[in-house]
């Protein structure tokens, strides 16, 4: 049920950016925006919050989801967008607008719908590695007194 908010939340967020750049700067149709906003939404879920959010951190995940927003929107919009609008510098602005939102959506990932079973099994890790161990301890001398007993 997480994934399916995240994805809401993430499906919202991508629609709002490129209606404000893509609708209010550049008049495209809502429904060429919302067929774009659904395309990578997924796109970016999969390969931005579920591969590289994990493996890599935010740093690298919000790259990625600049990259695919950038290339995302200036190929879709080349498929879509029938109005002649300089889609490049269009698909800049609004990879840019979507990576802002971008890391603020990857702290509600990390907070609410990844599972952090890795970082948990690497502090348990250090902290076992930190741990201290009981035992008892036998004196040298006692072993000695043994010794010359068995002699």
């Amino acid at each position: 049920m997480e994934h399916v908010k995240a994805l809401t939340i993430k499906f919202v967020m991508i629609t709002a950016m490129l209606a404000i750049v893509l609708g209010l700067f550049y008049g495209v149709g809502f429904g060429d925006i919302v067929a774009i906003g659904l395309i990578l939404t997924i796109a970016a879920y999969l390969i931005g919050d579920l591969l590289t959010l994990p493996a890599l951190g935010n740093v690298s995940a919000t790259l990625a989801d600049f990259g695919l927003a950038f290339f995302g929107t200036w190929i879709l919009g080349a498929l879509f967008i029938e109005a002649r609008i300089p889609l490049i510098s269009a698909s800049f602005i609004s990879a840019i607008a979507i990576a802002v939102g971008e890391v603020f959506f990857h702290r509600y990932m990390k907070d609410h719908v990844l599972d952090d079973k890795r970082q948990k099994d690497r502090r348990l890790v250090q902290d076992k590695n930190l741990a201290t161990e009981f035992a008892e301890e036998h004196e040298g001398h006692d072993i000695r007194k043994d010794d010359n007993r068995e002699e």
